[in-house]
């Protein structure tokens, strides 16, 4: 029903003049449903009464079924949107009519409204599933209102309706055969809405409040405003305390994961420095490589070592290394001459050259040490 509904553009530009012509439904959306004549709906179209089966296979074609719903529809709500909408699409041509009830009869027969008859007048004719807007609407549907408004099918949920001394509103009309039933949405009413706002009393004092409403406006007296004014400041300041803590949390945090990854890196690069460190300078590294080279190198260029004079009677150590000492040289230790020659290997132990001398030639020893100093220096 939905697709014949909103079918083609072709089609529904062929709906449009059987719509003007027997005073059907708005033209657009954009334009707001019509409100019922109090003389009822006139037509130069005979209405004839109509069957749930015929008026399902589209007949009459010359004009659509006029279908009637009717409530109080207060706190318009999804609930009763979509009791509209499966009203609307009971058959493939309709004209939705809904009656909305006063305010004193709605208060005679129900209770208070939220709402006032004429503020739920015009939430019904914006409803895009309304065409034609019923004001003041009767309590029970007698006949005489179903021929003034050519009514052929009466929409509502099924469950029996008791009120006004009846059990059910609406026994005549099933009986007639000119009842559709539609179903309730679970989990949305008015009553329920109503409910929730009388629960949280407090909470919704508080937030008008805070909207700039006095306490007048909304009956409460002073000392509970002031009380309730002191909770909001409380509350902000709850909140900010939250906010400020939950901002310090995350830059603890970051600052931690920051830290982390500092000592992270800071690890790693001690540790590629001791790599690097222990690769040039522990055993087998560069630098001790370099320093045994350069130990070899000084030890190769460096001169022997002075030889040292040894006490009467002792033989010395050579002044040479791993050289064996040569034998005492032929020439006379008088002779002046052997004295020069004495360093060139006659003499490579002065000091035994020495202590070979007689002791009682006191001025021989003193120039043979002169000589050997002077050779050394």
């Amino acid at each position: 029903m939905v697709g014949r509904r909103r079918g083609s553009r072709a089609t529904r530009g062929s709906q449009k003049p059987q719509q003007q012509s027997t005073g059907g439904p708005r033209k657009r959306l954009r334009e707001p449903a019509l409100f019922a004549k109090e003389a009822g709906y006139e037509s130069e179209v005979p209405h004839e009464k109509l069957t749930i089966a015929q008026a399902k296979r589209g007949t009459p074609a010359i004009r659509p079924v006029r279908v009637y719903a009717d409530g109080i529809f207060d706190l318009f709500h999804s609930g009763h949107a979509r009791a509209l909408m499966q009203a609307k699409n009971l058959f493939p041509n309709t004209h939705l009519i809904v009656g909305v009830c006063s305010d004193d009869l709605t208060h005679r027969y129900k209770g208070y409204t939220v709402m006032t008859e004429s503020e739920r007048y015009e939430a019904l004719i914006h409803c895009r599933y309304v065409d034609e807007v019923v004001r003041d609407a009767p309590w029970t549907l007698s006949p005489d209102f179903l021929k003034k408004h050519k009514i052929d099918f009466v929409a509502h949920d099924d469950i029996p309706y008791t009120s006004a001394g009846s059990e059910d509103v609406y026994k005549h009309i099933k009986e007639a055969g000119m009842f559709v039933a539609t179903q309730r949405t679970d989990g949305i009413s008015t009553s329920d809405l109503i409910t929730r706002i009388v629960r949280d009393y407090d909470l919704y004092v508080r937030r008008n409040l805070q909207r700039g409403y006095t306490a007048s406006d909304l009956n409460v007296s002073f000392i509970r405003e002031k009380k309730i004014r002191l909770q909001n400041q409380v509350d902000r300041m709850k909140e900010t305390v939250k906010t400020v803590e939950e901002k310090s949390k995350h830059f603890v945090h970051s600052v931690e994961e920051k830290s982390q990854d500092l000592i992270h890196k800071w690890e790693e690069k001690s540790r590629e420095f001791i790599s690097n460190f222990l690769e040039s300078f522990g055993p087998g590294g560069a630098w001790h490589v370099i320093q045994e080279k350069s130990g070899r190198m000084l030890q190769a260029l460096s001169p022997y070592t002075s030889p040292v004079a040894s006490p009467r009677g002792s033989p010395s150590s050579s002044p040479t290394r791993g050289r064996s000492p040569s034998p005492p040289s032929p020439q006379s230790p008088r002779s002046p001459r052997s004295s020069a020659t004495y360093p060139k290997g006659a003499s490579a132990h002065p000091s035994t050259s020495l202590s070979s001398m007689s002791e009682g030639d006191d001025d021989e020893k003193e120039t043979a040490l002169s000589l050997k100093h002077s050779v050394y220096r």
